[in-house]
């Protein structure tokens, strides 16, 4: 089982940037993918970005690509928004062992943080 602990969020303006971070610990870190997802109230949950164990293959939801970037170093996974909307807003999952079978999954999850983006 891996063990995930995210940092980093918080309330910014619209068009503002954040960075959130995932520190992993349980198992050895590079023999996992990575993903972040996020939920907003009323809504489902969304996968937002994935990588690979290795960082050499990265994924995106629709909705984030060219303003998000997800990478990983160590122990840590991170993901750095840009370009935030008001339709950003929601808490933020950290997510280990992802895979993709109709829809992008997780096997451990972080405790979640929370993204205010005001208008």
């Amino acid at each position: 089982q891996v063990q995930l602990v995210e940092s980093g969020g918080g309330l910014v303006q619209t068009g503002g940037s954040l960075r959130l971070s995932c520190a992993a610990s349980g198992r050895t870190f590079s023999s996992y993918a990575m993903g972040w997802f996020r939920q907003a109230p009323g809504k489902e949950r969304e996968f937002v970005a994935g990588i690979s164990w290795n960082g050499g293959a990265t994924y995106y939801g629709d909705s984030v690509k060219g303003r998000f970037t997800i990478s990983r170093d160590k122990n840590t996974a991170y993901l750095q928004m840009s370009s935030l909307k008001p339709e950003d807003t929601a808490v933020y999952y950290c997510a280990a062992e992802i895979v993709y079978s109709s829809s992008w999954l997780a096997s451990s999850w972080g405790q979640g943080t929370q993204v205010t983006v005001s208008s």
